[in-house]
Order: structure tokens, then sequence, then C-alpha cells
């Protein structure tokens, strides 16, 4: 496990008014180590884990603001730190960054104590946008909550669009048939 720490300050004072501890989670090491640094720019003190074990321990050590946590891991599943990391540091913000979108786990993502879940491949001015959008944004909630196939809906409009509307590659994605997906996009959505 590394831990890197901003060593300007010039993104610290251009950055919001708050503490910017991130713990990011993903067994993929390219993928974390440019993570890492592109968060480091934006004025965060990362501290990088490539497994369950390191990130359990990184949560016992520090306490992060926030954390993205991939979930399908080499040494097990990232929810399990989610849980953990919501009953040792219930304020950290948590967002779930996976490769494998779908809704059943971003149910869980989310029942586990995320606040958000974004698709991979997601860059870091998305996921900033998501992890500094939870602190200054909270919607209220809705009257009437959205019915399960709204957010099955929902979420293949998303991962449709960030394929660049691309039907062949969100339905890779989505692993479903390319014909499944072209009839769930020709139907109004549902209710």
């Amino acid at each position: 496990m590394k831990d890197h720490s901003q060593s300007g300050s010039e993104n610290l004072r251009t950055g919001p008014p708050f503490s910017r501890n991130l713990l990011i989670l993903d067994d993929d090491r390219p993928f974390l180590t440019r993570l890492g640094k592109a968060m480091e720019t934006r004025g965060y003190h990362v501290t990088l884990a490539a497994c369950v074990a390191e990130g359990l321990q990184a949560i016992k050590t520090g306490k992060p603001d926030f954390a993205i946590i991939d979930v399908r891991l080499t040494d097990g599943n990232g929810l399990d730190v989610i849980a953990e990391l919501k009953r040792q540091h219930p304020e950290t913000r948590a967002l779930v960054l996976t490769g494998y979108g779908n809704i059943a786990s971003a149910v869980a993502a989310i029942k586990r104590g995320a606040f958000d879940y974004l698709a991979k491949p997601a860059d870091a001015d998305e996921i900033e946008a998501a992890l500094i959008g939870s602190m200054l944004a909270r919607a209220p909630l809705p009257e009437t909550l959205m019915s399960a196939d709204r957010v099955r809906w929902e979420h293949i409009q998303r991962i449709f669009e960030l394929c660049g509307r691309n039907v062949s590659e969100t339905a890779r994605r989505l692993n479903m048939h390319r014909r499944t997906l072209q009839r769930i996009l020709a139907k109004r959505a549902p209710k």
C-alpha cells in the first residue's frame, strides 16, 4: 500500500474548503496509479490500496473523508470494504467504481453504505464531480420513488450515453444481448 500526499499548496488553496483524505481501492494497478496521481493534482491526500486486505488496513490506520472502491477485487469483494468503512467511519463518502455495472451490484453498494455508483471507464473529472457533488448538492428525496423498472431503464440510459450511444458497446458492458438492448431503448421510459 502506498500513501501519496499533496506537497504543493497550490491545489489545496483552489480546492473546496474541506478535508480531502481519499482512499482508492482498485486491483487494476495502472488505473489505480493514474487515478491516484490525478486526484493528487486536484488537492486530495491519496492512499492507494490494491486488494481487500490493504483497503481494510487503510481504514483501520487512517480516516478517509472519501473512498473510491472497486467491487470485484482479486482477493474479495469491495462491498465488504464499504461495509467496514461505514462501520468505522460512517461519515466517509464511499463511491463504488466498477467495470461490471449492473443494477444488482448498484443496489448492493448503496445498501452497504455507498452514496453513488459509477461504471468504468470513468475519468477523474467524473469521479471528482460525484465526490464533491455528494457534499454540495444533496437533492431532496422525491415524494414518489421510482419503480425498479424505471431504475433499470435509467441505468441502461446512463451506460448508453457513457458509451457514446453505441448499442454494441453498451450491450457488451451490460452483458446483454444486442437485440434485447435495442428493444429496451426503443420503448418509452417506465413510470
